[in-house]
């Protein structure tokens, strides 16, 4: 009886129906391998906003030079023709050593180069990327000629780039979601680069077993696997003391609280002169002068509107450190006070941490106080949709617009939602930058607040540790001299309130133009003035 020949199998369905454990050993490398890559990229975003700020700018500039070295690689990787696996593996072992190490590297240099140096760090970091991007680029286009050149007779062209194209992309998506939500707020991110590194190490361990028959040098190159892993590791094993070294070399105090959120690097430090502040390596408050901010961030509005009438509900947004609202609670009549922070991290670290809780005088702990940990603009925006109450006093006490996230807080929509929630004839205050050094910025908040039809009187203040300091409040009635001001205050007095309004030529009113969500002229406007100080 003649025999029948079975039809043949497409290509792409014998792949699909048969892959070895050889071939998906070498797709879950390219998984790896995709979730490795995307995390150094997104590390060095991160540290780069945490200590340059702005994180737009920084995270655009990262993610493209990242792209753009990741292109090279790619393009590069052609000229490599002999010894696929071995060049394979040594660049597993390259990308793992310096991602891994990039983070505490940049961390280390940051703390150790004088402050003047800002140039020098920004060299570093984008040499850094641009050089784990190109070798990120050689990888895949490797993998895929690996796979190729091993199983072509069971492999179409479509299959293999489609597998290994799916594994690429479900690698960065895996490692997309968990790098904020699992890996940053558990290891930091100095951890989270050493532990990515020694993924990328293994990858390497798994090509060199995989292929041990083939490999020429295979205990040179066991020993550079070897070495590798042991330094990531024995880094890992020292990050929290590598972190503590960079923080005390950078803050010069004891160090009390060095923790990271889900949002900033949060440091507290205590020494002779006081009590510190910092968040992503900027100076908040010390202890010796914030009095100064803090009075006449909420005493002038706050007192101008008791003379009127005894103000019921107060509205804090920002401010989890809790000073403003510890001078809020001096005035008996407050029925309520709502504090908007989004960070409960700093919320709940000024409640209980002994020291931190005695700075604000156990505010964070009063019955009056309803802490609300979210957005400001989305929680004003809902609060004002739902028609909730209205404030007799809002006291805005963000940081300053340093990036577009901290910007869209100083713009027309914002103040908009904000006046909508003031009772009538309530006062808005809000903390304006340094009209000295930042002038533009200052009137350009001033200015913002008038576009939306606010009366605004703009203040100064004297603070040492940050200079000439500003504020404006604002409010649909003019705001006029207190006649009052509760006892204990350190600071203001009712005859040094009138200095505080004016403005010497250095610091008088510019021409500027408001703040709006579609063009944020405030922030390049705040980095450009700023820019001129720092660098």
């Amino acid at each position: 009886m003649p025999t029948v020949a079975a039809p043949a199998e497409p290509a792409g369905q014998a792949a699909s129906a048969r892959v070895s454990p050889a071939e998906l050993a070498l797709l879950v490398s390219v998984f790896v391998v995709a979730a490795c890559g995307l995390v150094y990229e997104l590390a060095a975003g991160a540290l780069a906003s945490w200590l340059l700020g702005d994180s737009v700018l920084q995270f655009s500039t990262v993610i493209g030079t990242y792209l753009f070295a990741m292109g090279l690689g790619s393009w590069a990787s052609r000229l490599v023709q002999r010894q696929l696996v071995a060049q394979f593996l040594r660049i597993e072992l390259l990308v793992g050593l310096i991602g891994g190490l990039m983070p505490a590297a940049l961390f280390v240099a940051h703390s150790t180069l004088p402050a003047q140096a800002d140039g020098a760090f920004r060299v570093l970091l984008y040499a850094l990327v641009g050089l784990i991007g190109m070798l990120v680029g050689l990888e895949i286009p490797l993998v895929m000629r690996i796979l190729k050149s091993h199983f072509s007779p069971r492999w179409a062209l479509s299959e293999l780039v489609a597998q290994v194209l799916t594994f690429d992309y479900l690698g960065a998506l895996v490692v997309a979601v968990a790098f904020p939500l699992l890996f940053v707020p558990h290891l930091g991110l100095v951890r989270t680069g050493l532990f990515f590194g020694l993924l990328n190490a293994a990858v390497a361990v798994w090509a060199l077993f995989i292929f041990r028959g083939e490999l020429r040098q295979w205990r040179a190159h066991a020993l550079a696997c070897a070495a590798v892993v042991a330094v990531l590791g024995a880094a890992m094993l020292g990050a929290e003391h590598l972190t503590t070294w960079a923080e005390d070399r950078f803050y010069g105090d004891d160090v009390i609280v060095r923790e990271s959120s889900d949002y900033q690097r949060v440091v507290v430090t205590a020494g002779p002169a006081g009590v510190r502040l910092f968040l992503n390596g900027n100076l908040q408050f010390h202890s010796r002068d914030e009095y100064r901010y803090h009075e006449t961030l909420v005493h002038p509005a706050l007192a101008a509107y008791s003379a009127q009438g005894a103000p019921r509900r107060v509205l804090v947004l920002g401010g989890g450190d809790g000073m403003a609202v510890r001078e809020v609670l001096r005035y008996p009549g407050v029925a309520q006070v709502t504090l908007v922070e989004l960070d409960p991290h700093m919320t709940q670290l000024f409640a209980r941490h002994p020291l931190l809780s005695a700075l604000n005088g156990g505010a964070l702990a009063s019955p009056k106080l309803r802490i609300v940990n979210a957005d400001a603009f989305s929680w004003l925006e809902a609060h004002v949709a739902r028609g909730g109450e209205s404030f007799d006093l809002i006291i805005v006490d963000f940081p300053d617009p340093t990036n577009f996230a901290l910007g869209k807080l100083y713009t027309t929509s914002f103040y908009q939602r904000a006046d909508q929630a003031l009772a009538a004839g309530g006062y808005m205050v809000v903390q304006t930058t340094s009209p000295l050094v930042a002038r533009k910025s200052f009137w350009t908040v001033v200015a913002t607040l008038e576009a939306v039809g606010l009366a605004t009187t703009p203040l100064h203040v004297h603070v040492p540790s940050f200079g000439e300091w500003g504020f404006v409040i604002a409010g649909r009635r003019p705001w006029r001299l207190p006649t009052a001001l509760p006892p204990g205050l350190r600071f203001l007095t009712l005859e040094g309130l009138p200095a505080l309004l004016q403005f010497p030529p250095d610091m008088a009113r510019v021409p500027a133009q408001p703040n709006r969500l579609s063009n944020q002229v405030l922030v390049t406007t705040f980095e450009e003035e700023w820019g001129k100080v720092t660098h």
